[in-house]
């Protein structure tokens, strides 16, 4: 599987970006799906997961009620709508793909590249 992040930028405090993470391949419907960040000088972090049919979502704290993520199998796709954005938020995002999925990145096989999020207070 080959993963594309799109639709990062800059953002004012409060204001909202939906990224997308498009996925190469036909089994992309049976990967849980996994967004993480990676602020400059720490550690990537885990943000939000999916399972395969869209209906489990999990969110770190941090993210809980301003995150939502979703999928769409039919277009291989997967999106992070991202709601009141905070400074703090600043960071690369990642998708990734996996089959055991969850908050550690090592359950998580395939990479995209990463798009970067900044937002200014």
């Amino acid at each position: 599987v080959q993963l594309q992040a799109s639709g990062g930028g800059l953002v004012q405090a409060g204001g909202s970006l939906r990224l997308s993470c498009a996925a190469s391949g036909r089994t992309f419907s049976s990967y849980i799906m996994g967004w993480f960040r990676q602020a400059p000088g720490k550690e990537r972090e885990f943000v939000a997961a999916i399972n395969w049919s869209g209906g489990s979502t999990y969110y770190a704290d941090s993210v809980k009620g301003r995150f939502t993520i979703s999928r769409d199998n039919a277009k291989n796709t997967v999106y992070l709508q991202m709601n009141s954005l905070k400074p703090e938020d600043t960071a690369v995002y990642y998708c990734a793909a996996g089959s055991v999925g969850g908050s550690y990145y090592y359950n998580y096989d395939y990479w995209g590249q990463g798009t970067l999020v900044t937002v200014s207070s």
